[in-house]
């Protein structure tokens, strides 16, 4: 079984989480081509959400050709998801890192200070309490 978390103060909405996290599992190898991901039922137990929103996020990821579905078995990550979602991951936090280094500027920040943020905030979520290693 996969874990994720969803992000309350994110105002994206949750089926979105859902899939960005499921195509963060798949960029980063905790789900593989072929593999099964969590039913509609587990996994909307799992995050205290409807099944629906839940659905919602996997036809999302059908429909992006990410996961394929295994009649009578449930729904298996695609044969070359993993690259597309590490492309998708990239995206992701390259626009997140826009958003932030827009705001910084409008602040007059300089890009030294703003590298050493960046560095001291990756230190920390690098530490011995994470245990996660290699590209993310």
């Amino acid at each position: 079984m996969i874990l994720l978390d969803l992000n309350g103060g994110d105002d994206r909405p949750i089926y979105g989480q859902i899939a960005d996290r499921v195509k963060f599992a798949v960029a980063g190898g905790v789900l593989r081509a072929g593999e099964l991901v969590p039913s509609v039922r587990e996994l909307s137990r799992q995050l205290v959400v409807n099944p629906n929103t839940v659905a919602r996020a996997y036809r999302e990821l059908q429909t992006e050709g990410l996961l394929e579905p295994v009649r009578g078995t449930g729904l298996q990550v695609a044969e070359g998801a993993q690259d597309r979602c590490r492309a998708a991951r990239r995206e992701f936090v390259r626009e997140r890192l826009r958003s932030a280094i827009e705001e910084a500027r409008k602040s007059a920040m300089d890009p030294g200070e703003i590298e050493v943020i960046l560095r001291e905030e990756w230190a920390k979520g690098n530490g011995p309490s994470n245990g996660q290693g290699g590209e993310r």
